[in-house]
């Protein structure tokens, strides 16, 4: 059995949310509201908003929320990280003080009711709890094929995922200790989070229409999020180029001796068309395979630079917390005198 009222944060990774950050707040808020009074966690939960370096109002919203809603808090980044990496500057955050800490984007996609039974989950002993979708209805023709694709694409490279499961999760006070040891400069948390090991369940949940706004994962950035992936977890793409180069040699082999053979028997032909074909195919995958490697030195090379993952500007956060130790020592020392 866990702590009888965990302490609760809620981390929100936010890039230009202006227009559902309200609705958010509100919503969030009432599940802690709800949650704080079944006595499921803490009454000093938060919702933690990550401004990853936002080019609207969303920071001076959060702010401001802040300071009329004990539980919003804030930490606004210097820069632009990317969505990875704002909620992990989340995640580093909240475990300071946190018992455990879900995730969730600020569009609330996400079924928020779902919240709940990651807290019984959790009450239960389980350190990490996945939000899997029952299904991809609400999502386009394309982006529901390529997920089916991508997820399927991972396994068979024996990269571990869970299915239809994105950032939607909950974390305890161990898992959380356990993913600070991952020190990758390139974070794909969908593939590490699996590698941690501890106990974990999953809660279905239906994902629903985004509230307002655009995605922040145009099909540029869901690219990039898939070979990020694959080249932090897999070098199978280099071993396929190489088995395909050593098929090539073989073939090669046997097309020699066939040429030899012919030439020896004066059946020697000009074959213009077979050399250009042989050529372009050659050449073709030679460029993919040279790519490909490229991919890997280039995570090679941002990993050994071991740049910080991101630089924090502002932190309400921790302004919060010790705020309020300060109020309760003194209303403790108070107490004590009278």
């Amino acid at each position: 059995m866990n702590v009888p009222e965990p302490l609760l944060t809620i981390v929100i990774p936010c890039y230009n949310e202006e227009e559902v950050f309200s609705e958010t707040a509100r919503r969030l808020t009432a599940v802690l509201c709800d949650l704080a009074e079944e006595k499921l966690i803490s009454a000093d939960s938060k919702l933690l908003f990550v401004d990853d370096g936002s080019k609207d109002r969303t920071w001076s919203l959060i702010a401001m929320e802040s300071t009329k809603n004990h539980y919003v808090t804030g930490l606004k980044l210097a820069r632009n990280t990317g969505h990875q990496k704002a909620l992990l500057a989340g995640l580093d955050k909240a475990k300071q003080k946190s018992d455990c800490v879900i995730s969730i984007d600020a569009d609330l996609q996400d079924d928020v009711s779902a919240i709940r039974e990651f807290i019984k989950k959790y009450h239960e002993g389980y350190e990490i709890v996945y939000g899997v979708r029952h299904s991809r209805k609400t999502d386009t023709f394309f982006k529901r094929t390529s997920a089916a694709w991508f997820y399927r694409l991972m396994n068979q490279l024996g990269i571990r995922l869970v299915d239809n499961h994105a950032d939607f999760r909950l974390l305890g006070k161990r898992a959380l200790e356990e993913l600070s040891r991952y020190h990758e400069a390139n974070v794909f948390l969908r593939g590490i989070v699996p590698l941690i090991g501890l106990r974990s369940a999953k809660v279905f949940y239906d994902r629903k229409e985004r509230l307002a706004g655009e995605t922040k994962y145009p099909l540029k950035k869901m690219l990039s999020f898939a070979f990020h992936g694959i080249t932090s977890f897999s070098v199978a793409p280099i071993r396929f180029f190489t088995l395909i180069g050593f098929f090539l040699f073989f073939l090669s082999g046997i097309a020699g001796i066939y040429a030899i053979i012919q030439k020896m028997l004066g059946y020697t032909n000009a074959g213009w068309t077979s050399l250009i074909i042989s050529i372009w195919l050659l050449g073709g995958l030679q460029l993919m395979g040279i790519g490909i490697i490229g991919e890997y030195i280039g995570t090679i090379f941002t990993e050994v630079k071991n740049r910080p993952k991101y630089t924090v500007d502002i932190d309400l956060y921790t302004e919060r917390l010790t705020q309020r130790s300060r109020e309760n020592i003194q209303g403790t020392t108070a107490v004590g005198r009278e």
